[in-house]
C-alpha cells in the first residue's frame, strides 16, 4: 500500500494517505493561481497545517501547505519568518523541511537581509531541523547564481564537527550544488577541510567535480592525519 510504504520510508509518525507528490503539487499550484493576499495565504497554510486524521497530522496535507507557501513566497514579509520557523519545528522530516528551507526561507533571505542575519542564529539551534534549514537556505542563492560565499564558508566551518547525518549531508549538498557553478571554490574549500570532513560531506562535495580533481582530493584525504 502506497501510504504505508511512504510512511515507512520517511520513518514518519504522521498519517499518510498515499497521494503522489506531483498530484499534491498540482493541487497546491491550482489553489493559489489567483494570487492570494499575504493574510489569505497564511490563513490557507494554517488551515492545511492543522488538518488531522485520527489525531495525527496528515503528511500530504502538510506538504500541500508547504508547496502553497513556496509558490507565493513573494508576498511574505521579513517578520513572517517566525511563522515559517514554527512550520519547520513541526515538520520532523526532510520531505517537508527541505522545501521550506530552499524555496521559502532561502528565497526570503535573498530579498530580506534581516532574514539572512536571523539564520546565523539558527545555525546554533538545538533542533537539528532548524540547523539543516539554515544550511539548505543557501541553495536558493546558488541556484540563482548569487551564492553567499561568506555564509557558505562560515556555515560549513561551523558544521563540520556535527554528528547528525542530516547536517553532514546538507553541507555536502550545498557544496555539490555550488561546484556546478564554481568548481574552483569548492575544490579549494574542500582541500582545506579534508581532515575534518565526514565521509558523506566529502562524497557530496566532490560528486560533481572533474574526475581528476575528485581523484586528487580523495587521495589527499586518505593521506590526511
Amino acid at each position: 500500500m502506497r501510504s504505508e510504504a511512504e510512511r515507512r520510508y520517511l520513518k514518519s509518525s504522521f498519517s499518510h494517505i498515499g497521494v503522489p507528490v506531483p498530484t499534491v503539487r498540482r493541487i497546491a499550484v491550482a489553489s493559489v493561481r489567483a494570487r492570494p493576499s499575504r493574510d489569505d495565504l497564511l490563513a490557507l497554510v494554517d488551515g492545511l497545517w492543522t488538518v488531522t486524521e485520527s489525531g495525527r497530522p496528515v503528511h500530504e496535507v502538510r506538504l500541500a501547505a508547504v508547496e502553497v507557501l513556496a509558490r507565493r513566497v513573494d508576498v511574505l514579509e521579513a517578520w513572517d519568518l517566525g511563522a515559517v520557523e514554527r512550520l519547520v519545528r513541526d515538520s520532523c522530516t526532510w520531505a517537508l523541511v527541505d522545501v521550506l528551507a530552499e524555496k521559502v526561507v532561502g528565497v526570503m533571505a535573498l530579498s530580506c537581509p534581516q532574514v539572512a542575519d536571523e539564520l546565523d542564529g539558527w545555525l546554533g539551534d538545538e533542533y537539528m531541523w532548524i540547523r539543516r534549514t539554515a544550511i539548505l537556505a543557501l541553495l536558493a542563492g546558488i541556484r540563482r547564481e548569487t551564492p553567499d560565499l561568506a555564509r557558505i564558508d562560515h556555515y560549513g566551518e561551523v558544521s563540520l564537527d556535527e554528528k547528525e547525518f542530516f547536517i553532514r549531508k546538507a553541507v555536502g549538498w550545498v557544496l555539490r550544488e555550488l561546484s556546478k557553478k564554481d568548481p574552483a571554490w569548492v575544490t579549494d574549500w574542500t582541500s582545506r577541510h579534508l581532515a575534518r570532513m565526514s565521509g558523506v560531506t566529502f562524497r557530496e562535495a566532490v560528486r560533481r567535480l572533474p574526475p581528476e580533481t575528485t581523484a586528487a582530493l580523495t587521495q589527499a584525504r586518505a593521506a590526511a592525519p
